[in-house]
């Protein structure tokens, strides 16, 4: 990872985000409040907590436990208390990051004297209205791909495009590094742990359990390419989570309607997705709709493993840049099971990444908190 400048001026820099369980913009907000730590800035976040808290403390910033991002009407009971806590902190910026965050962020900041700078970013294709709007209200609006930049400019027609930043999110490459081979001690408990995945190619699928990541379109892609005598494996790697037990054994059902319950794991989310990845030799990415970014195909590329993936959205985005050869058509189960086995017989060479590396995206945000905090 690249380092990080000390500037001139240090800020106080306060993050809203609903929780901090896992996903993208979980893990960007971590990655900006150890980058800020870093370069000597006093790093807070606010949120109802999660299991990341304990690494975001552990690296040097602070967590206030408050519930701003619960989609209830008992949310705007704490607005009192994030604006103390704002009055409080004395923020040169406040940085939000999900729509009722931004909203609480935003009434919170009103009549406060001096007002902090407020700062968003825009994380996903959220439909537009009224209520996604407040994403946009920021003095400047980051969007995560050049996808999500076109996508909110097209639908918020008076938004000035000189306020919407793209700063695309980014991988460490020294945790995802090229050419990494799990040692042989993973390999055999991971395989122990798992045998129904050992005789054939592995065809990974991470993602929560939800419809949106294409976990049926990855059964069927499995059943498609056995009905063709190609034999592989299938992990659904992270779909089984509290609460996903209706949608996990609607999956099941259809893996055993296509005949392959031997040949896929469905499992918890897991730390070893490097691991996992390196193993694998095609990783999807099958969103049924677009999404604004696509970290799993920047991660599975910097191990120099293929990607197979939909060509829309953020996803499609990448992979016209990095790895054009695993690009298919949304939903077109034919060309997805015949690039799969092009991919699995001769997968094109993949060059190191030179681009989406984390130390960019930190001070990329860094520099645009300086700009920010200047005017």
């Amino acid at each position: 990872m690249s380092s990080i400048a000390v500037p001139a001026k240090l800020l106080t820099v306060v993050q809203l985000i609903p929780a901090l369980h896992s996903g993208g913009a979980e893990r960007s907000a971590l990655e900006i409040a150890r980058a800020l730590v870093q370069a000597g800035h006093r790093s807070v976040v606010i949120s109802a907590g999660g299991r990341l808290v304990e690494q975001l403390k552990a690296e040097g910033s602070e967590h206030i436990t408050l519930d701003i991002g619960r989609k209830s009407l008992s949310t705007l009971g704490h607005l009192g208390a994030l604006r103390r806590l704002l009055r409080e902190i004395k923020p040169d910026i406040v940085h939000a990051r999900s729509r009722l965050p931004a909203w609480m962020g935003w009434w919170a900041l009103k009549g406060m004297s001096p007002r902090p700078h407020f700062l968003t970013t825009v994380h996903g294709l959220n439909s537009p209205g009224r209520y996604s709007a407040i994403l946009l209200r920021g003095e400047r609006v980051v969007a995560v791909s050049q996808t999500l930049r076109d996508y909110v400019l097209s639908h918020y027609r008076w938004l000035e495009p000189g306020r919407v930043k793209v700063i695309p999110r980014g991988i460490d490459p020294q945790a995802f590094p090229y050419g990494h081979r799990p040692d042989d001690a993973w390999q055999k408990a991971f395989l122990a742990e798992f045998p129904a995945l050992t005789g054939a190619p592995l065809l990974t699928l991470p993602g929560r359990g939800t419809r949106l990541k294409g976990h049926h379109d990855a059964i069927e892609l499995l059943a498609d390419l056995k009905r063709r005598g190609i034999e592989a494996r299938l992990l659904l790697l992270g779909v089984i989570e509290p609460g996903r037990e209706a949608y996990v054994a609607e999956l099941q059902e259809l893996i055993r309607l296509r005949g392959v319950t031997s040949q896929v794991v469905l499992s918890p989310p897991r730390d070893d997705v490097r691991d996992i990845y390196a193993i694998s030799a095609l990783v999807l990415q099958l969103s049924n709709r677009p999404e604004s970014f696509g970290r799993t195909v920047v991660e599975a590329l910097s191990l120099c493993r293929p990607v197979l993936g939909y060509a829309h959205g953020g996803v499609g985005e990448l992979l016209a840049e990095l790895y054009p050869a695993g690009r298919v058509p949304p939903g077109d189960r034919e060309r997805l099971v015949e690039r799969a086995a092009e991919l699995l017989r001769v997968a094109p060479p993949i060059s190191p990444l030179q681009s989406y590396r984390l130390g960019d995206m930190q001070q990329a945000t860094l520099a645009l908190y300086d700009e920010i905090a200047a005017s």
